[in-house]
This record gives structure tokens, C-alpha cells and sequence, in this order.
């Protein structure tokens, strides 16, 4: 976990950010992300979940593939659980953060785990999607694809930048199966009752602007913000090796942080 405030003595709104699959708190921009909410007066928390494939000693790429296979949705909302009830216990943080304004952000699948937290924990006052995906029931496979996953117990996929063949057990596929309800992305969308802000890529090639435009539909007290041919990380990349923010995702970020802020 990776905290950034300015200690002012004075209450700040808590930002919790949460990142997608194959993603880790330290990927491309998210450091300078972070530094631009706590810039703008605000307690700013990333962290990577529990079995993201990354270690306290290396926690850049997938040194732990066991645990990456081992990763579920329900472990995802467990942790961001305890992330939450840990930074809003912390008498070291009474001064520094207000723990009536916690506000949600999450990009790709991490949008979805924030969606589902929203709907459910009201200590929760505003939720921020960056391409977001809109359920997860269809990224799984059906037919022969899942009846062999389901023989082998395990099915791999390759990652793009670092070669590595990064293992699924067939229990991320039970787990969801068994907890279903639990991880209904729409259904959870239809009952947000707190303020929710939308941003996507008109280009997103792995999250399809449609998913956000389903998330608008479905939340009742949503905002859409159309990033025009922005892509999935808006511009973004791992490593990014500029001292500015990419000007999609400086957008991205500006919009979020004047959402918070809104009455």
C-alpha cells in the first residue's frame, strides 16, 4: 500500500484506488496519479490486491504466478474490505483524513471491484470507473474452451510485455460461479445509490466503450465522460518514464478530482 497526503492537520477526502487485471499499484503513471490527488488536498491510498502476482519485495511485474493463479473476485472484494476498515482506523490518519468523504476509483477490472463495494458498503460517498468493465460473467469461456479448462484445472495466458505464461485454476471460475450474486456487476450498478462518474476511452480496444455506456444506463446517479480516442490506460504505459501525466489521462484524473469536490 502506497499512502500520499500533504499533513495539514486538516481533514482531507480519502481516495482509494483499485487497479485491473494484470495491473499492480506501481504500473505506468499511478505514482504520479497519486501525487496529482494528494497535489489537490486530498488522502490518497493505492494498493495491489492480495494475490495480484507481485511481492512486498518485488511488487513491479508477476514474480508469484502461484498466487496470480489463485486470484478470484471474491479475494478482490475481501481485500478492498480490509483496506478500508484498516486506513479509516488508523488514529495516526484521525487528523489527516475524513472518513465521511471516502470516494472509490478503479480502472478496468478494478472498476468493477468498486462498483460492487459501492453498491454494498455506505461508508462509500462517490465511486469513479476508468474503463471499466461492465460484468464478469462474460469473460469467461463456455463449451469445449470451458469443459477443458475444467479438465486440466488450469489454463494459462501469455502477457503481452513480459512473455510470461500467467496460470488460471479453475476455482476463479467456481469461486464466481458460487458467489455469483455477490459479483453481479449490473445488478450492483442498479442499486448504487451515491454519485458515479464514468470515464472511457472512445478507443478502448480492451474494454469497449460500450461497457461504459452500459455502466451509465444502469447507474442511476451516473455521469459518462467520453475520452475521445482514448485508449484503455489513456495514454499511458509500463514504464512510463515522462515526468508529466499523459494528456488523456490528465483529463481523467482533473474530471475525478473536480467530481470529489462537487456538491
Amino acid at each position: 500500500m502506497d499512502i500520499y497526503y500533504n499533513a495539514t492537520g486538516i481533514k482531507k477526502p480519502l481516495v482509494v484506488f483499485c487497479h485491473g487485471y494484470k495491473g499492480y499499484k506501481d504500473w505506468g503513471a499511478f505514482d504520479l496519479m497519486a501525487q496529482k490527488f494528494a497535489a489537490d488536498d486530498f488522502f490518497m491510498v493505492k494498493f495491489n490486491f492480495s494475490h495480484n502476482g507481485g511481492t512486498m519485495e518485488q511488487p513491479i511485474d508477476f514474480p508469484d504466478l502461484e498466487a496470480f493463479g489463485q486470484n478470484n473476485y471474491s479475494i478482490e472484494q475481501d481485500d478492498l474490505g480490509v483496506v478500508l476498515d484498516w486506513i479509516l482506523t488508523q488514529p495516526d490518519f484521525s487528523e489527516e483524513l475524513d472518513a465521511d468523504q471516502v470516494n472509490l476509483v478503479g480502472h478496468s477490472r478494478g472498476g468493477g471491484a468498486v462498483v460492487l463495494k459501492a453498491a454494498l458498503d455506505t461508508r462509500i460517498s462517490k465511486v469513479i470507473t476508468w474503463g471499466a468493465v461492465s460484468d464478469y460473467a462474460s469473460r469467461f469461456p463456455e463449451g469445449p474452451i470451458l469443459e477443458h479448462w475444467k479438465k486440466e484445472g488450469v489454463a494459462h495466458i501469455e502477457n503481452a510485455r513480459t512473455k510470461q505464461q500467467m496460470p488460471h485454476y479453475i476455482q476463479f471460475y467456481e469461486d464466481f460461479v458460487a458467489n455469483r450474486a455477490r459479483l453481479d456487476i449490473p445488478s450492483a450498478a442498479r442499486n448504487l445509490q451515491i454519485p458515479h462518474l464514468i470515464a472511457h476511452g472512445t478507443a478502448d480496444s480492451t474494454v469497449l466503450i460500450e461497457e461504459g455506456e452500459k455502466l451509465n444506463a444502469w447507474s442511476p446517479q451516473s455521469t459518462l465522460l467520453r475520452i475521445e480516442n482514448g485508449d484503455h490506460v489513456f495514454g499511458a504505459k509500463q514504464p512510463w518514464v515522462s515526468k508529466g501525466l499523459p494528456s488523456d489521462f490528465s483529463e481523467v484524473i482533473e474530471a475525478s478530482i473536480a467530481f470529489i469536490k462537487a456538491d
